[in-house]
């Protein structure tokens, strides 16, 4: 049995913006917690790295003179769902209140102006996508952030923050929690600086991505089943040992380093723009290029991009509040945040348009045409701004204006790209991944395949269940096969709403439908 001993981490936000001195300890009991470490966790043991027991059954105790936080409300992705391409407009846009100890609207374009990201990182090219250009019918340009030194635009802000820091503060050290991008910008943030670097992972991070941060020369330390475990190790450790938690996104430096996006989308961009498409995770990006725009270009849309399932800006809009998302998907993992941040909400409140949700297939769809467009395989969470903009594109039937997607990332799990490949043509409609039960009887099956018979189908999977007698049956086939094969077959009912038709045929053995959104 292990345990670790420890006081609630300072908060990492400036009381202001120019005080070096500004980080405020909590003189809150110390808080306990221990659990077992797994003996397989010791096989992962490499030279360098730390992997620690889960951070588990955190209980806080405040301080009796500070004020009990406001909770936050909590919310289910799918209490707020629209057709994907909807725009879910910011009622509050240019109503925003500057608070005191945060920055207003000339500080953040002066500090942008003036960032210091450029000793580490690109100016991303901005480049023409011809072929999407002309399927769509609007000029959309690519901002590839996917081409800096650590495939992601998170170098930005870790280092504009990171730069800022006095000397004693950078000799004591730097630590942050992260499960991808954010850990390597650090890492080659603090390379650069010559500092030291602790990144605390969870112990699910897969081994690619944290010897890539260990070859930048940090300290990687697994600990946690989770993001959330894993910050709070981090915080932790900050305060026993006198080091900086760089955040991934809720920070004014940070959203700074960030906004050097959108000054350098109005440098390259001739013509006019109508919109900018941002994925939105914690907010840091969308917040740091709205800050700058809408300054400098305010006629220039800034839109935000989410999953259906990872929506947790879209509903803090809706609700005027930051909501905490009671469930989140995983598979845009880069931007699968519950919270924003409080400062990018902030902002976001005041700055941006709104936001569209995009699915999973459309997501997958975007990382296929990424790839026949350039040769480059973004990860989700990069895909996610160009799935937003080809499907607001096609909501609104915009034709011939600019459009600017940022591809804000390319560190792709590889074993994920068979299931990326299998759902691209599910996204662009030209494959259909069907299911249906069957009786486990006699003559069941050949009833079956006498029904989908004529269907140019591409895959099939059997699965017998055992105790309920009957079996799933999955299977995927060309999308143009489906209709005049069921509108011969016969139909049993038609939902069509505007988005999606249903169709269920139903014989002896075999009830069988299908979904199709148009």
């Amino acid at each position: 049995m292990e345990s670790l001993c420890f006081s609630p981490s300072r908060s990492p936000f400036h009381a202001g913006f120019f005080n070096t001195e500004v980080f405020k300890t909590s003189s809150s009991n110390a808080v306990k917690c221990s659990r077992l470490k797994p003996s397989i966790y010791a096989t992962l043991s490499k030279q360098g790295v730390e992997i620690l027991p889960s951070v588990d059954n955190i209980s806080r105790v405040l301080p009796s003179t500070a004020p009990a936080p406001v909770p936050l409300l909590r919310v289910s992705p799918s209490s707020l769902q629209c057709e994907s391409g909807r725009l879910l407009p910011n009622e509050n846009l240019g109503r925003g209140v500057v608070a005191e100890g945060t920055l207003n609207a000339m500080e953040y374009l002066t500090n942008i102006l003036a960032s210091k990201v450029y000793d580490v990182a690109y100016e991303s090219p901005l480049q023409l996508a011809t072929k999407l250009s002309e399927r769509w019918g609007v000029n959309i340009w690519l901002k590839r952030e996917d081409l800096q030194p650590v495939f992601s635009f998170k170098l930005r802000g870790a280092y504009n923050m990171m730069a800022k820091l006095p000397k004693e503060q950078l000799e004591r050290g730097v630590i942050c929690s992260s499960a991808g991008n954010h850990a390597q910008g650090v890492a080659l943030s603090a390379q650069k600086l010559g500092c030291n670097a602790v990144i605390a992972m969870p112990v699910t991070t897969p081994e690619i991505k944290w010897k890539s941060v260990e070859r930048l020369g940090a300290t990687v330390v697994l600990i946690g089943d989770s993001y959330d475990e894993a910050q709070t190790y981090a915080k932790k450790r900050a305060e026993e040992e006198g080091r900086t938690f760089v955040p991934p996104f809720d920070h004014p430096d940070v959203i700074i380093g960030q906004g050097t996006v959108g000054m350098e989308i109005v440098k390259q961009m001739k013509g006019p723009i109508e919109a900018i498409f941002v994925p939105v995770g914690g907010g840091g990006l969308i917040a740091g290029i709205a800050a700058y725009m809408k300054r400098v270009s305010p006629e220039v849309k800034i839109i935000g991009v989410e999953p259906f399932d990872a929506n947790a800006m879209a509903l803090s809009l809706h609700h005027d509040q930051r909501v905490m998302l009671d469930q989140v998907g995983g598979f845009a993992d880069g931007v699968a945040v519950k919270v924003v941040g409080e400062e990018t909400f902030r902002l976001c409140s005041e700055l941006i348009d709104g936001v569209v949700l995009v699915g999973r297939d459309a997501i997958c769809a975007s990382i296929k045409d990424m790839f026949e467009e350039k040769r480059s395989i973004l990860e989700p969470a990069g895909a996610l701004a160009l799935a937003g903009a080809e499907a607001y594109c096609k909501y609104y039937g915009l034709k011939g204006a600019n459009v600017v997607a940022v591809t804000s990332g390319a560190n792709m799990n590889f074993d994920r790209l068979r299931l990326v490949t299998e759902l691209a043509d599910v996204g662009r409609r030209r494959e259909a991944v069907l299911a249906t039960y069957i009786q486990e009887e006699p003559g069941s099956f050949k009833q079956f395949c006498e029904l989908v018979g004529p269907l140019n189908i591409t895959e099939f999977k059997y699965r017998c269940i055992l105790d309920k007698q009957e079996a799933l049956v999955l299977y995927r086939q060309d999308i143009f096969y489906v209709l005049p094969f069921i509108l011969q077959k016969g139909k049993e009912y038609v939902y069509w709403p505007s988005i999606f038709c249903c169709f269920t045929i139903t014989t002896k053995y075999v009830s069988f439908s299908f979904s199709y959104f148009l």
